[in-house]
């Protein structure tokens, strides 16, 4: 690979690095008390891909271990923003399923991010936001289907 694109690449990865981390303290900034980021991103993700999800099918989405996925669910269950019910197919696993309560935190959270959205709306225009959204969803399901052969998380 040349130099020039490597370098391309580092520079893109290293400002997703830096957005994903400013992102993240202003999220942070705005979850109510006893919520934390990797809280709103489960909840996203039951959202997202819907739920009636596997604990270890999260981990492997979110690229973590199994124990900090079951931590990460029970702080959401002790909140009761999420409810763990035995898996009808398999006796031995549980699946996570999202309650009203913790649909409404997620709105709740994405509602309280609206000045903040309105600042950088101010000053950073939206179409411009818009016109990069295509490129960066085909690098993040490239880069999922590429750690998982087998298909995306």
């Amino acid at each position: 690979m040349p130099d020039d694109a490597r370098a391309i690449y580092f520079d893109v990865f290293n400002e997703i690095g830096i957005i994903e981390q400013l992102s993240r303290t202003l999220l942070e900034a705005r979850l109510p008390d006893g919520l934390i980021a990797p809280h709103f991103a489960v909840l996203n993700h039951l959202i997202r891909l819907g739920d009636g999800r596997a604990p270890i099918d999260m981990a492997r989405a979110f690229q973590v271990p199994k124990t900090s996925m079951t931590h990460t669910v029970k702080g959401l269950e002790a909140q009761g923003l999420v409810d763990v019910r035995p898996n009808p197919e398999d006796g031995r696993s549980k699946l996570v399923w999202i309650t009203q309560k913790g649909r409404a935190a997620r709105d709740q959270a994405i509602a309280d991010l609206t000045p903040d959205f309105e600042r950088l709306a101010s000053g950073f225009e939206t179409h411009r936001l818009d016109a990069i959204l295509p490129v960066l969803r085909d690098l993040r399901i490239f880069l999922d289907e590429d750690r998982n052969p087998s298909g995306g998380a």
